[in-house]
């Protein structure tokens, strides 16, 4: 599918308080080989997420150590986990149990965010905004994918109802997702 008529797609499926605000920017050079070009995401006329710099105003992370010492990163840990922790552990203090079951749970996250960032580029951003066109809404909200959950959550089918109820599962999510879910809790 032709740039044009991807970008034409992904615009009409905008929420309709988005629309004038989030753009779809690409260049290419067609002369140059080493260069493939870039792909945007603009709000507000300012690129927000450029799929190949990591010079945006989104928080990228570039080892697991910083994003497990990020303290702006809120991990929820629930009684289960920490459950499963006291029973293949013995003798371990109360108090250290939701440590190490946040340690575990953000260690799983560090490597899931460092993944999904190096695969942002624009030959990625084709291939993630075709599957987002041609899957369910549920599958790309659900998805561990940078760009599906993006293109979901400014989605026009993704109501007010399922944007406020997914706010912790957000807290787990990559800071690009973080920062356009807020874009599209703003507009409710």
């Amino acid at each position: 599918m032709s740039w044009s008529k991807l970008k034409q797609n992904l615009e009409s499926f905008l929420c309709p308080a988005l629309v004038g605000r989030v753009e779809y920017r690409s260049t290419s050079y067609r002369y140059s080989s080493d260069r493939p070009g870039n792909c945007y995401l603009a709000v507000d006329k300012k690129n927000i997420l450029n799929m190949s710099d990591t010079t945006t105003p989104i928080r990228w992370y570039q080892t697991e150590q910083e994003i497990k010492n990020d303290p702006n990163i809120e991990i929820p840990v629930d009684n289960e986990e920490i459950e499963a922790i006291r029973k293949e552990s013995k003798g371990i203090p109360e108090e250290r149990l939701r440590v190490i079951a946040r340690s575990r749970k953000i260690s799983v996250l560090a490597k899931e965010l460092l993944s999904a960032q190096s695969s942002l580029s624009k030959s990625n951003f084709t291939v993630a905004a075709t599957t987002f066109l041609s899957r369910p809404i549920e599958e790309s909200l659900e998805s561990q994918d940078i760009l599906l959950n993006i293109l979901a959550l400014i989605d026009r089918r993704v109501g007010k109802k399922r944007i406020l109820n997914m706010s912790e599962k957000i807290k787990l999510k990559h800071p690009a997702v973080q920062y356009f879910y807020e874009i599209r809790r703003r507009t409710l």
